[in-house]
This record gives C-alpha cells, structure tokens and sequence, in this order.
C-alpha cells in the first residue's frame, strides 16, 4: 500500500524514490511486524486468557507438559497479523507472486483457525477431522497447481524444478508438476504443525527457513545477481523477499511471548499458516526440492513420525519413546531449552548449506 501511494511521487520527492528498493522495503517489513507483536502481544494474550481460549494438553504427550495447561492458544492469529499487515503495506500488491503466497498463508491459516476453533471453543477433542484438513489443504494444491501449469508466472519454466547442489539442472515434471506443488503445500504445513510441540521451537525453525527464502527470492529476482551466480532468473520474484522477511519478524516477535514458559501457543492457525507459506514460496522460486534441506529438522520431525507409525504397524514394535523427534528426545533426558537450543543450531547448518548451493556447480 505504501508502495503505490508513495512511490509514485518520487518525480517530486526524490527522497520516495527510496521505496524502489526491496532491501529497504524488506527491512521495515522486519521492523514493522516486531512492533506489531510487541504492541499488541500483551493484550493479543490477555484477550486469549479473559476467554479462555487456553490449550488442552493431549494425552500423548510427555507428562512433563501437563504443567503447560492453561496457556492461551491461537496466537497464530497474531503471527498473521504481523504477516499480512507489513506485507500490504510494503509489498507490490500488483506482483503474483505476493498475490499467490498471501493467499495460501490464509487459506492455511483459515484451515488451521478451523482446527483450533472447534478443538478449544468447541470442545471437541479431535478438532477438525484429519482427512477433512487434508481435503482443504490438498483442494488449494490442486488449484495452484492447475493454475502455475495453465498461467505460469514465468513462460517455458513453468514445471521447471531446480536441483540442489546441481547449478543450471532442472527437473521438468510436466503434468505431474500439479500433484508435486500438491505434495509440497501439504507436506510443509503438516510438517510445520507436527513439529510444534516444544515452546519456541517450531517458530524458532520457521524463521530460519523464511530467512534463507528471502535471499533466494531476492537473488533470483535479481537480474544482474542471477546472472552472475547462473541461476534461472525469476522476474519479479524478488517480492517475495518482503513477505518473508515479514515473516521473519513477526517469528521472531511472537518468539519473544512463546520462549520457554510460553506465555502463548500459535496453536494450528500459526503453524499451518507457516508452513503453507514456506510451501509456495520454494514453489514459486522452483526450490521445491532445496525445501528439503532448507527445512530439513522439519523433515527429520515428520520422517520421525512415518517411521514410528510404520514400525508399529508391521512389526508391532516402536522405534522411538515417542513421536515426533522432539518427545523422544524429552523423555531421553533433554531440557526443553536445550532441544530447542541444539535444533535451532542444526537448522543454522543447513540455512548456511542452502545458501551455498548458489556457487556449487
């Protein structure tokens, strides 16, 4: 908003000309989404807890988090808030990739708000059912998909993946390129949601990956910079730097209330919104597959699950004290902070080994 009603005066106020740049509008999106969880956090909280809007501890969970009972829940809400408001007062509002990601982080967090509405108002123990998450998230795939094949926002590289570690390679999917963008919203959204179980942890992690995106995003919208590192050149995806470092503030404002003791859970409108951006932006950037290394303590998380599902199934036997990887590291002997610490380092390796992909031929 800010960018079409100031920008265009820049023939008269040479000193407007400054909203050209994304790095500037990046660095107040930051800015602007800390002082949103900052100012309005406290009483976002106070609001939860007047009523009673707290979580319900499941049953399967160590024991240890039954002292959590009690705190408010659905602060995704307030992520959203500091996601959405910098994003329309900084970005390009007429850029489809904005349009697109700002979309799915609704519908996300709308799938998710669902969740929690019928599991903490409601009262009802399962929330929203599973297979009925999964119909909304794998409806919207199916829509973005259909939609990048038939109006690709760059022409003859619409179904183009790139390939990690392998500069100037590209995976042409074809048709199957719906079912993958399907795969990827929905994986990143339920992985995201699976691994929010330890307080500053999944909130942690997302800011790490949203960060590594911005760069990428930013370089490949970057004519000269894309050139110079031979990676395909995306016109107009630098925006999406700006969303992303909108995120990046706003997780880093709510880490501020959900750091061990957490004074609030995001609760499913955070997480699946969260994840459901981090999908289609690796989507829209073609880093479908870097998504995997980028996000690779949320893959460890997930694969943690697959693995104690499927050993319990077929040889009736567990694989791990308890799924996903964060329990079975609790009830191993680690300290909430010290898991938190540990994976937030692992993830600080591999936001470092992403980067470095742009010079590895």
């Amino acid at each position: 908003m800010l960018y079409h009603l100031l920008y265009p005066l820049h023939e008269h106020f040479s000193v407007l000309n400054v909203f050209r740049y994304i790095t500037f509008r990046a660095a107040y999106a930051t800015v602007t989404a800390l002082l949103i969880c900052f100012v309005i956090g406290p009483w976002f909280i106070r609001f939860l807890h007047r009523h009673g809007v707290c979580d319900q501890i499941r049953e399967d969970v160590p024991e240890r988090h039954g002292e959590k009972r009690g705190t408010p829940t659905m602060g995704g809400l307030l992520i959203l808030a500091a996601i959405f408001i910098p994003s329309l007062l900084w970005c390009n509002l007429a850029n489809r990739y904005v349009q697109i990601t700002l979309l799915a982080t609704l519908w996300m967090g709308m799938i998710g708000f669902l969740d929690d509405y019928l599991s903490v108002v409601k009262k009802k123990r399962k929330g929203l059912v599973g297979r009925y998450k999964l119909i909304g998230q794998f409806s919207f795939g199916l829509a973005l998909g259909l939609y990048l094949y038939f109006r690709p926002l760059i022409d003859d590289a619409g179904t183009l993946t790139s390939i990690p570690f392998m500069k100037g390679l590209f995976i042409n999917f074809g048709p199957v390129y719906v079912i993958l963008v399907m795969f990827v919203l929905t994986a990143a959204s339920n992985a995201v949601n699976l691994t929010d179980g330890v307080d500053g942890l999944a909130i942690g992690l997302g800011a790490f990956c949203f960060l590594a995106f911005a760069g990428l995003a930013y370089l490949s919208g970057h004519r000269v910079f894309s050139d110079y590192l031979n990676i395909l050149y995306l016109e107009g995806s630098g925006e999406l730097s700006i969303y992303c470092m909108a995120v990046v503030g706003a997780s880093l404002g709510f880490l501020w209330y959900n750091a061990h003791p957490a004074q609030v859970f995001m609760g499913d409108t955070g997480s699946l919104a969260l994840g459901g951006g981090l999908g289609v932006v690796a989507i829209l950037i073609k880093r479908e597959l870097l998504l995997f290394v980028v996000g690779g303590v949320f893959v460890a998380e997930t694969l943690s699950v697959i693995i104690q599902v499927a050993s319990f199934k077929i040889r009736k036997k567990r694989v791990f004290k308890m799924a996903p990887l964060h329990h079975h590291l609790e009830l191993s002997g680690w300290s909430e902070q010290k898991i938190v610490v540990r994976l937030w380092i692992v993830a600080t390796l591999l936001t470092l080994l992403s980067l470095s992909t742009l010079k590895l031929q």
